[in-house]
């Protein structure tokens, strides 16, 4: 089945199921009944009747009544019985039986005409094992709680399920379920699992660096100048100063003054913005975490981040050996293996390449390559163009890549025994980057240099290229101390972990709006 055939088959009869839908609220309200109730009287969750009442045998009930709600996903039954799957946020699902012998013929003929699939439901009885063995809730009304009550009236119908040509049952379509993100939770366990998963992660990390010492604080998203990394901002103007500013891009360079300020460890998880591409490993909004530690480097951070990266198979996994969405295992445990980028490259094409080698004769190698090199390219950027085509995409074993090009890393200290190096790595996990550290550019007459560096390559047509902070630069000339600093995509961390593309691990991705 084409894709297209699986959007149009989604929601294909919507619009009659929600004038029909919209006719039965407008039916309840009328008869004074509210669909959309502020209080119920819940007692108990689908998880607990499951725990305290597994041990029911057929047809035995409880003694005590329960009341809970959730999420009609199947109703089946004809006559004086009906029966009904309830789910609630955690996909957990438990059946309700509803017979005109216990809650009425009439109460049970309201059901039938106003309950669809969708809706919230609140019930109310004793729990019951079914003769087919099935642990339920037996709907039954006492003196003050009625035996079911709508909690809240769904207006749009579920999606539907139908099967491929490949014999495969689908629910939503790939895009159906990035753009209606709460279908996707609904109908696929999948989905739920990985906003918790993410969550969980999350909280991982925070853990680590709280243990570590470190401190969490937030810095500013609008900025007046785009600093901390390579890339396109996004740009907005402020109308109470009548200025133009920025989304950020990095949270970089006020981190940096926080260690200038005497916060020594210091970490932030947040959103940043890069008005750039967006494909199965690159989203223009995403969260980056960054850390920065007074007196240490970038050997210091990789040993971090191995550790909590590893911390955090162990904490939401329970094993330092996941298991990816296509069902393979990925090993995350033990020492990671390190190379040079320069020696990687030099293999890669067969002669030596260094920081020396003339600009001339890495744009042939790159176009040998099918590499295109842009004339603003310094010479760093087309070894680097190399490595991603012939190395970086192969890379499956957790590697970190060290030691890069002077003339692409302006804000990283100069490497202390390898001329035209810097002390900065990039971690590869099965073939894209995950994470970068430096041992960071604490010299501010050196930094200056570099920025004004950068505005040579801007003026060349480098729309990535930095800018001059001088408020940046002023508070590195209070003094910044020695710092290794760290830069991760938690985005791509669940990437890493859990074998999905970008937009599955982004619980609500921005994706272009359809035309009307």
């Amino acid at each position: 089945m084409e894709q297209k055939d699986v959007e149009s088959q989604e929601f294909q009869d919507a619009p009659e199921q929600i004038r029909v839908r919209a006719e039965k609220r407008a039916r309840l309200i009328e008869q004074g009944t509210d669909p959309y109730p502020v209080e119920l009287p819940i007692t108990s969750t689908i998880e607990q009747v499951r725990e305290k009442y597994e041990h029911l045998e057929i047809d035995e009930k409880s003694e005590e009544t329960i009341g809970l709600a959730g999420r009609v996903m199947f109703i089946r039954g004809s006559g004086k019985l009906q029966f009904v799957v309830i789910q609630d946020g955690e996909g957990n699902r438990l059946q309700v039986m509803l017979s005109a012998g216990e809650v009425g013929a009439d109460s049970l003929k309201e059901f039938k005409a106003n309950v669809d699939l969708g809706d919230h439901l609140f019930v109310h009885g004793p729990a019951i094992r079914s003769r087919r063995g099935e642990l339920s809730i037996f709907a039954s009304p006492s003196d003050d709680v009625p035996a079911w009550q709508i909690a809240s009236k769904a207006l749009r119908p579920l999606p539907k399920t139908f099967t491929t040509a490949d014999g495969e049952e689908v629910t939503l379509s790939e895009e159906s379920r990035i753009r209606r993100r709460h279908l996707d939770m609904i109908m696929r366990p999948a989905a739920r699992e990985m906003v918790r998963t993410r969550a969980d992660v999350v909280w991982s990390l925070r853990d680590y660096f709280h243990r570590e010492g470190f401190i969490e604080i937030e810095t500013p998203m609008l900025q007046n100048i785009h600093g901390g990394a390579a890339a396109r901002p996004f740009q907005t103007h402020m109308n109470a100063y009548d200025t133009e500013l920025y989304l950020r891009i990095a949270p970089e360079l006020f981190l940096k003054r926080a260690v200038v300020g005497g916060i020594e460890k210091v970490f932030e998880i947040n959103r940043n913005f890069r008005n750039e591409g967006a494909d199965s490993s690159h989203s223009p909004e995403f969260t980056m975490l960054e850390a920065y530690e007074a007196y240490g480097t970038y050997n210091t951070m990789a040993t971090r981040t191995r550790d909590f990266i590893q911390k955090s198979a162990r904490d939401v996994f329970g094993s330092e050996v996941v298991t990816l969405a296509d069902g393979t295992k990925y090993d995350l445990s033990g020492q990671w293996d390190s190379i040079s980028l320069y020696e990687v490259v030099s293999e890669a094409v067969k002669e030596e390449i260094t920081p020396e080698t003339p600009r001339e004769r890495l744009v042939e190698l790159a176009e040998a390559r099918g590499i295109d090199v842009p004339d603003h390219a310094v010479p760093g950027k087309i070894v680097e163009e190399i490595f991603e085509h012939e190395v970086g995409d192969h890379l499956w074993a957790p590697t970190f890549v060290r030691d890069y090009p002077v003339d692409t890393s302006p804000l990283v200290r100069q490497h202390r025994s390898l001329p035209g190096r810097v002390e900065k790595w990039d971690l590869y996990v099965r073939g894209f980057e995950l994470a970068t550290a430096y041992s960071e550019l604490v010299d501010p007459v050196i930094q200056r240099e570099r920025f004004e560096a950068q505005a040579l390559v801007a003026a060349q047509g480098d729309p990535e290229a930095m800018v001059l902070d001088e408020e940046f630069l002023q508070a590195m000339e209070q003094g910044m101390p020695p710092t290794g600093g760290m830069g991760m995509g938690l985005d791509r961390l669940l990437m890493a972990l859990t074998g999905y593309g970008i937009r599955e691990t982004i619980t609500f991705p921005l994706v272009k709006p359809i035309e009307n």
